[in-house]
Formats: structure tokens, sequence, C-alpha cells
């Protein structure tokens, strides 16, 4: 309880701090914007004891960054990685504080009730990144425990934010963001958001949690060709969130040699099928297979 009540604590500073945070960001240069949420991000995921582990490395250039959905607690991940624009669903904008914050960091938002406008979101995206902003996305479109194939959506990656990379001539870099037991190492699905738990229940039994690690691992980048197809494209990003490994290799032994260059994944080259037609609305992604109870939609997913 007092190490609960502590995490609470922790939590609520770092909520008000994010409310002057939201007032400054719009007056800062893009450098000191992206530091000051980075920074903004990892300290609130420590709040919450969690510890974030990144491998792999991001390109230094814009990019749509696509990550598969377990927690609320992946956007805090992400944005303490990679402080992109988010695409959230527009009634996100109208939550008290949280919202606040989302529009200060230039989140894209989706109106779920109108898939005519779709595209419309999707040239957003893509205007986005011709600026040189990156921009994450969750395409599963909502949050699952992620321990096994069978808990994932049965529909896979939806298409329709691809085509933003693709207009803009952006690469895709796949994440994978998964959650392991500080205490035993074995990845865990207690941070799941999923069936009909509330926002409230999800955040007091993560803050419960003793040691929590947030792992997020960085695949090589996907670039697309100009004719590429989304479809593919997504099941090419999909297959390589889930290809990344969960668990640290082994490390090799010393080797004596000169000063220790950074390893840069090479980039994957994507086969260049004809282009589909106009993005346009996709359909949900059906029932999480987690105890037989259905999905539960994340406020940031697209």
């Amino acid at each position: 309880m007092l190490r609960q009540s502590g995490r609470v604590a922790g939590l609520l500073g770092m909520l008000v701090l994010g409310i002057g945070l939201a007032a400054l960001l719009p007056a800062l240069p893009a450098q000191e914007r992206h530091a000051a949420l980075r920074g903004w991000a990892r300290f609130t995921t420590r709040a919450c004891g969690i510890r974030l582990e990144v491998r792999g490395r991001l390109p230094r250039r814009r990019a749509l960054l696509v990550a598969n959905h377990v927690s609320w607690c992946d956007v805090l991940a992400l944005l303490a990685v990679a402080p992109a624009r988010l695409v959230a669903k527009q009634e996100i904008g109208r939550w008290p504080l949280v919202g606040l914050l989302a529009r200060a960091a230039g989140t894209v938002f989706v109106d779920r009730a109108r898939p005519r406008g779709l595209p419309a979101t999707v040239g957003r995206v893509a205007a986005a990144l011709r600026s040189g902003r990156s921009v994450a996305v969750f395409p599963e479109g909502t949050t699952w425990c992620g321990a096994a194939t069978s808990c994932r959506p049965p529909t896979g990656f939806r298409p329709a934010m691809f085509q933003a990379a693709i207009d803009a001539g952006a690469p895709v870099v796949p994440m994978r963001i998964g959650y392991r037991c500080g205490e035993t190492g074995e990845t865990t699905t207690a941070p799941a958001f999923v069936a009909d738990e509330t926002l409230v229940r999800s955040v007091r039994r993560i803050l419960a949690i003793r040691k929590l690690t947030v792992c997020v691992d960085i695949a090589a980048p996907l670039h697309p060709g100009r004719s590429a197809d989304r479809r593919a494209l997504a099941q090419v990003a999909e297959s390589a969130v889930h290809l990344v490994p969960s668990t640290p290799a082994a490390r090799p032994a010393p080797v004596a040699a000169g000063p220790a260059q950074p390893v840069r994944p090479a980039p994957s080259v994507l086969p260049v099928p004809n282009r589909s037609p106009a993005a346009g609305p996709v359909a949900g992604a059906g029932e999480c297979p987690l105890a037989g109870e259905a999905e539960r939609e994340l406020p940031l997913a697209a």
C-alpha cells in the first residue's frame, strides 16, 4: 500500500507538471519540444514504477512508427523513446488534462464515427511526415494481451495509415512493445488493458506491481516504393514486429579491438506490388480471445 500510494502521488505530480508542459510545448523549437516530451514521458514511466528498456535504434529522419498494442503504458513507452505525433481517436481531445496534453503534442485525431473521413486523416499523417515529423500509430486498433499468437487481432495490422508512409516516401519502423516481470524476468500480461476493465482499475493494478519492465524492440526500417501496396506493407511490418526477439540475445565474449561502433540494423526493402485502391475504411478487429472476453479499445489507437 505504501509503494502504491507513493506511485500514485508521483503520477499525479507528473500529470500536474504536464499541464505546464502542454502550455509550453507550442512555443518551443522542434528539438527542445521533442526533448521535453521525451523527458516527461520517461519520468512519468519511472513514477509509475516501470523500468524502460530499449533495444535497437531509430532512424534519424522522420518515419512512420508502428507498434503492437498491449496497454495504455504503450503510449508512455513510445513517447519516451521517440516523441512522435500520435494518432488517436477524436474523443481523447475532449478528455480533461489528457486531451490537453494530446493536443499540445500535435496528436492527429481520427473520427471513428465518420469512416469517410479516414482518407483525410491519412492525408494529415502524410503531411506531418512530409514536414519532417515522425508519426506513431498502433495499427491493431485496439489493445490485446499479446501473450501468444492466439491473442492477436485476427485482421492483423490495419493498412490505412501505411498509405501515408507510401505517399510521403517515408520509411516504416516496426516496433514491438512487451512487458516483463522484473523479479522473474518472464514475460507478463499484467499490464494488458482488455475486456471491460476500467482505466482506473488498470492504473491501480499496474502501480501495485512490485517490479515491471517495458521493453521496446526496434526492428530495421522498411522502405516502400511509391507504387507499393499498403496491405502488403502492413503485413510485412506486422511480421517484423512479431519476429523481433522477445528476450535479449546472449552477450558475446569481449574481443580486444578498437573502439566499439554502434551497430545499425540494415534497412529492409519492401517488394513493390501494384498499388491498391485509395485508402478506405477498415474493418474492426473482432473479439479478444483472452478468457473469451471482448476487446478493449484504448484511447491512443487507430
